[in-house]
């Protein structure tokens, strides 16, 4: 399945979610004009092998934040945006310009450990912003259950489109992930998708705003 667009509509301007797309497609442009993509993504994103390896902690952090806009290819980039597109506007009208900046990075940044600890030997290049993304897929799915998402759904030789439950389609979404993930372990191969940080992104982004909603609830008592 994939989502084409949801029935929520937008009550601001969702400038924080636009700005993140427009930076993620900026420095794309930038990467196809390196003149050794190889070596720049090696000197740049973050590497799973080397998290706790470091002795310069801010090391550490700045890699994983540029990994965050680091993208592998047309169809990497255009696949996070799009869902970032979909499910983001929504996410930051609840919670606000500057909440759901920190959240994405937060998102991001959690991601990339429950990475790293799934893969500590890796040494193959993480980059991405499916993480973060996967945060506010989270924060979605808590926060517009009842939504609709309107997919594309390909049946056996044939593709329709459904009106499909947001809580149906995450679901779906979310298990693939952590089959995926589970078969990654137990194939020795931790290559291509970084499975687990989807899974980590997406508990952070249900936790966090699972929590934050638990509170205002105590706080209205």
């Amino acid at each position: 399945m994939f989502p084409l667009k949801d029935d929520v509509p937008s009550y601001s301007q969702p400038i924080v979610n636009i700005s993140l797309i427009i930076v993620n497609v900026l420095v794309f442009i930038y990467e196809l004009n390196v003149p050794d993509f190889r070596a720049f993504i090696y000197n740049n994103a973050f590497i799973p092998a080397m998290l706790f390896k470091y002795h310069d902690i801010f090391h550490s952090i700045v890699r994983i934040f540029f990994s965050m806009f680091l993208h592998g290819g047309f169809l990497h980039i255009l696949g996070n945006m799009w869902f970032l597109w979909i499910f983001g506007d929504n996410v930051e009208d609840e919670l606000g310009h500057t909440n759901y900046l920190l959240f994405y990075l937060a998102g991001g940044f959690v991601a990339a450990f429950v990475q790293g600890i799934a893969a500590p030997f890796s040494t193959i290049p993480m980059i991405g912003a499916s993480g973060a993304i996967s945060a506010v897929v989270g924060a979605y799915f808590v926060l517009f259950p009842h939504a609709k998402i309107l997919s594309l759904v390909p049946i056996f030789i044939f593709i329709t489109f459904l009106w499909i439950p947001a809580w149906l389609f995450i679901v779906f979404w979310f298990f693939i992930q952590y089959f995926n993930g589970i078969f990654s372990i137990s194939s020795h191969y931790m290559g291509g998708v970084a499975w687990f940080a989807h899974i980590g992104g997406f508990i952070f982004g249900f936790l966090m705003i699972k929590l934050t909603k638990s509170k205002q609830r105590l706080n209205r008592i």
